[in-house]
């Protein structure tokens, strides 16, 4: 059976993610406390231990998802067996060190630099997302194309589910539009602004720099990138689409219907929560889709 594994970004994070590893696997716990040292901080307590508040800080956030996703998939072991792969958006970093792209070290790494390059771009300019519910793709492009203001459909999660990203005005006429237009719904996000949009390039430059400078090599399967869903192995290519990833939308509905294409029979997700089990059913519900 053609089993393909995906990783969940940003958002899926819950008080508590990690600690039944941490408690039960020794060699989770190892990894858990080398993170600790690598950060600099005990990012475990506050997984573990923290609010709900203390894991959206976004330098938290995305080590934390990393570490929970990246760790399962260890513990996993000869039982990891993907043909495939794929992560949302933080999520491709968590795919690459699974698949030995990239060690877990330096996945580590690039996720905190890239956690704090984002934060640093959200402070520079006040920004904001939103979930367009009930809205065909192309409607929605349409009407972000309209506004002067700077406003992007950033992540392409199901038929019919868009999240839209921009400056703060940007996103408030697209939502008032969007409803006009006739969506269901149009949700303001709880992130720290607007990711996968124009105003993450200051943070795309600065994580280029990282990311060329480190290591990458070929993964064990192909890696389905969010750039533009299609197949990679590549470390070259890998590195150029995780770079330009931050500035771009992620094609998650694309990717499930490429990897379904190309024979995936089972998705099995790594991480916490069971977001993108969610959207498989939604993109194909006649295929099984599980959690680790």
């Amino acid at each position: 059976m053609n089993k393909a594994y995906v990783f969940p970004g940003q958002g899926a994070q819950y008080p508590g993610m990690g600690k039944d590893l941490y408690d039960k696997n020794s060699q989770a716990r190892e990894m858990f406390d080398s993170a600790n040292s690598i950060l600099g901080f005990k990012i475990t307590d506050i997984m573990f231990d923290g609010t709900d508040e203390d894991l959206r800080q976004t330098r938290v956030t995305q080590p934390a998802i990393f570490l929970y996703s990246t760790i399962l998939a260890t513990t996993i072991g000869n039982d990891f067996d993907p043909s495939m792969v794929a992560g949302h958006s933080l999520g491709e970093f968590s795919a690459l060190a699974a698949t030995n792209a990239i060690s877990f070290e330096d996945g580590l790494q690039l996720v905190y630099k890239r956690a704090m390059a984002m934060q640093k771009a959200c402070d520079a300019e006040p920004s904001a997302m939103a979930a367009i519910i009930g809205l065909d793709d192309k409607t929605v492009e349409k009407i972000c194309n309209s506004i002067k203001e700077v406003v992007v459909p950033a992540n392409y999660n199901s038929p019919g589910q868009v999240a839209i990203s921009g400056s703060v005005e940007g996103v408030d006429i697209a939502c008032k539009k969007l409803k006009e237009a006739g969506a269901k719904r149009a949700l303001p996000l709880k992130v720290g602004g607007a990711f996968h949009s124009p105003l993450m390039e200051p943070a795309r430059i600065e994580l280029a720099t990282a990311i060329n400078s480190t290591s990458f090599d070929k993964p064990i399967c192909t890696i389905y990138q969010n750039v533009n869903a299609k197949p990679v192995m590549n470390p070259k290519t890998i590195k150029e689409n995780l770079i330009a990833q931050l500035t771009s939308p992620v094609l998650w509905t694309q990717i499930m219907q490429n990897m379904i294409a190309d024979g995936a029979q089972k998705f099995i997700e790594v991480g916490p929560g069971k977001v993108l089990q969610g959207l498989v059913k939604k993109i194909n519900n006649e295929i099984v889709a599980e959690s680790a």
